[in-house]
């Protein structure tokens, strides 16, 4: 078509997409294809099992050299447009920031003062006022009196023979690490005969389906909740080939969710899952997967990032090419996937992990999961993923509506595709009974709380858990002093590690001992004292979960905060004991870096390796030299993004098209103290004390901040609540998409019942 003025394309919709960007690049070859190279239909585009990046090399002699003109001139307008810093300007604008005498940067530090911080200091307020760093003593402390203890030299300098030690240790965990994800991925276990003992079958999962019952196996079974029997039957009865199982939609194709609260047996069921497949000889074809590491490890499974070869927070997704014959031979015997905790998965993520499975079946893209069946666990009314929308978003709602004036970006494109996946679950068996009740009257508190309708005496009985009330007097007391504190914000989580840190230091004789992260900028070491300092003091929720300041106390409980092996268990949130460190000779140093930590501190600025003892951890080798459970962990790299507009003048701003934004790259160990940890972090633990925190940061009105915390614990007798709170936190209800899926949830379990009333009796 051609016009007798010259015109501009104005395109609807996102903006095109830049190359030198892995989560655009895809989108990227996608646009450029579609604009620049004439097409009737996809196949013209994109052939099957060919990336968009491929399509575009094969195709990219069909586009003109004047729109190749157009594609580096919008490939030059991205670059134009950044107005980041190069080289040079951050060494400026690192300059500019060590012009700031220490009295503005105490100015600027002063008027940082809101209601976040004012609920931050009050929080730390009423820890203190708890008695918890008051009255302790080193008998009180959370170190345990055991020959790991007595052996072990809790800080060290490196000597040649540890270095040594530490290669080989890597090398041992590197090969435990590599058999057993090989084992996980492609279903491969030690293999016995292959003769199937059906009698040994029914034994084994009475047994792991009520393992609270002596009774033999008969009266075992008879004694299964119906519900949980009835699950299990539904899904093995599909395995084995039964046709009830196998009518109705989606081609035979089972999508089942199994929604219960905690302590209804959704745990035992994994379990009970597990062993039918094998015994049955068909553990190849299932896989366990969760969102998270922590829940991974409870079903002996991994995360769905894992599984998808991708990492975590990552656009780039594992992508499959034609004649990808290792990855299609790893997904080829898999018919069952079971994922946990759905409430943490988002949909975004569920996109992913169906694209791959189509793609690796060569499946056409509307069978849902390729044809996989798939089971999903979880509880709604738990926490929320963070850079993800729930499973239950409901795109139909108001707020949706408002939008549709408005082209949906490409996310929201797929998330809506991924929703269409929830709404083709074709059966439901919802957990109710409760199979580990040890408080009646707490498990029914906790049941109103889950419809916003807990009742004055609800309040009152909480109320009595109060520290300081008769029951709870003091938080130094045994058993609260060694309980874990819940909280709701980072920054109060790292305050409360630290002063807990300090003290325990204190009470046992030794000066406290910090490690300190290492920060770069393009490659150089940051120096100035008042950037330097700024960093190391930032929350780690802004570092990628690397600490710039972390406390070491002999015994001290900590909790690891990036996924090391998640084969091995060693994984984001894995708790463990600190046994020792080991650091470069001539690297402590006593010169104060921070306020936050005593005058006497010794700084230790080039660690090597910590020594951690994980009982949880699933290493079946025997590491060189070290006693069973002692986990080398070595220093971590990550790279994140700092603003440090607050740190200049005002008369001193660069021009407004710059942004004051430095990429910087820390060198740390991967762990934080766990005497006080976040509540989202603890969702999916079972306690055996907690102390939580109910009065809530402003603004939060969901549920999961009331339910997660006060759920954690089997009784009423485990809990101790820091300070007085206001009742109506316990009115909070579901929100309108928690509600709307659990009522089609319960419609569906209806469905499911009726389907296969003679197993529900």
């Amino acid at each position: 078509m051609k016009y007798s003025e010259v015109r501009v394309p104005v395109l609807y919709g996102p903006q095109i997409p830049r190359q030198d960007r892995d989560d655009t690049r895809k989108r990227y070859y996608r646009a450029f294809l579609t604009l620049f190279v004439s097409w009737r239909n996809v196949i013209d585009l994109y052939d099957i099992n060919q990336t968009w990046e491929d399509a575009f090399e094969s195709r990219k002699n069909l586009i003109s050299v004047h729109a190749w003109k157009i594609i580096e001139n919008i490939q030059l307008l991205h670059e134009c447009a950044d107005g980041e810093y190069e080289v040079d300007d951050i060494d400026d604008l690192i300059q500019l920031i060590g012009s700031v005498d220490e009295f503005t940067a105490a100015a600027i530090n002063a008027t940082k003062k809101s209601t976040e911080n004012v609920y931050i200091r009050e929080t730390i307020e009423a820890v203190g006022k708890g008695g918890l760093f008051n009255h302790m003593n080193q008998h009180d402390q959370h170190v345990s009196n055991t020959s790991i203890d007595r052996q072990i030299i809790p800080f060290i300098s490196a000597t040649p023979n540890l270095i040594k030690l530490y290669s080989k240790w890597q090398d041992q965990l590197k090969i435990e690490k590599d058999r057993i994800r090989r084992s996980l991925i492609s279903g491969k276990h030690n293999e016995d005969d292959d003769i199937l003992d059906f009698n040994a079958v029914t034994d084994a999962v009475v047994t792991v389906m009520n393992p609270y019952n002596n009774q033999n196996n008969m009266e075992k079974y008879s004694s299964i909740p119906p519900v949980l029997r009835a699950a299990f039957l539904i899904i093995t009865s599909h395995l084995d080939g039964d046709s009830r199982c196998r009518k109705g939609d989606n081609n035979g194709q089972l999508i089942i969710c199994i929604p219960g609260c905690g302590g209804t047996g959704k745990s035992q069921l994994i379990r009970a899952l597990t062993k039918y497949f094998l015994v049955t000889k068909r553990i190849h074809m299932m896989r366990k997967l969760a969102p998270t590491g922590i829940a991974a490890a409870e079903i002996d499974g991994i995360t769905i990032h894992s599984f998808l070869g991708e990492q975590r927070h990552s656009g780039k997704l594992r992508t499959i090419k034609s004649g990808a014959s290792k990855l299609e031979n790893e997904w080829r015997p898999i018919e069952y996937l079971l994922i946990d905790e759905m409430s943490m998965g988002g949909l975004t993520l569920l996109g992913k992990l169906n694209r791959i499975i189509c793609a690796a079946k060569h499946v056409d893209p509307q069978v849902p999961f390729g044809g996989v069946n798939v089971i999903f666990f979880g509880d709604y009314l738990q926490y929320r993923p963070v850079y993800d929308s729930p499973l239950h978003t409901d795109f139909s709602s108001s707020s949706s509506k408002k939008k549709q004036g408005k082209i949906p970006s490409e996310k929201e494109i797929q998330q809506r595709v991924s929703r269409s996946l929830i709404l083709q679950m074709n059966c439901v068996v919802k957990l109710t009974q409760q199979m580990r009740t040890e408080d009646l009257r707490y498990l029914q508190l906790l049941d109103r709380l889950r419809h916003g309708q807990c009742n004055y005496d609800d309040y009152e009985l909480l109320q009595t858990r109060v520290v300081g009330q008769p029951s709870i007097e003091s938080l130094h007391d045994s058993p609260w002093n060694k309980a874990p504190i819940l909280v709701f914000r980072n920054e109060v989580r790292t305050q409360i590690n630290n002063k807990a840190a300090i003290h325990n230091a204190t009470q046992m004789g030794h000066p406290p001992m910090i490690c300190v992260a290492q920060d770069t900028c393009k490659g150089k070491a940051i120096e100035d004292p008042i950037l330097l300092k700024k960093l190391l003091e930032l929350s780690d929720s802004k570092t990628e979960h690397l600490p710039g300041l972390l406390p070491f106390v002999p015994g001290m409980p900590v909790i690891l905060t990036q996924n090391i092996a998640t084969e091995l268990g060693l994984i984001n949130g894995i708790n463990g004991i600190f046994r020792q460190l080991v650091y470069h000779e001539d690297s402590v140093t006593t010169e104060n870096v921070s306020e936050m930590f005593p005058n006497n501190t010794q700084y230790i600025r080039r660690p090597i390796y910590a020594l951690i003892e994980i009982v949880k951890s699933k290493i079946e080798c025997k590491l060189q030299d070290l006693q069973p459970k002692l986990i080398p962990i070595p220093l971590v790299e990550q790279t994140f993004q700092v603003d440090v507009a607050d740190l200049i003048p005002k008369d001193k701003k660069p021009k407004s098209n710059q942004k004051t934004i430095l990429s910087i790259k820390r060198s740390a160990l991967p762990l934080m103290p766990a005497y006080c940890i976040t509540i989202h972090k603890s969702q999916g633990q079972t306690l055996s004390k907690a102390v939580i925190d109910l009065k809530l940061p402003n603004e939060t009105d969901d549920i999961a901040a009331v339910y997660v915390p006060l759920s954690r614990v089997k009784r009423l007798a485990d809990l101790a609540i820091l300070r007085p709170f206001d009742q109506k936190v316990l009115l909070m209800k579901p929100n309108k998409s928690q509600v709307a899926e659990i009522e089609r949830l319960d419609q569906l379990c209806v469905k499911t019942r009726l389907r296969f009333s003679e197993w529900f009796q």
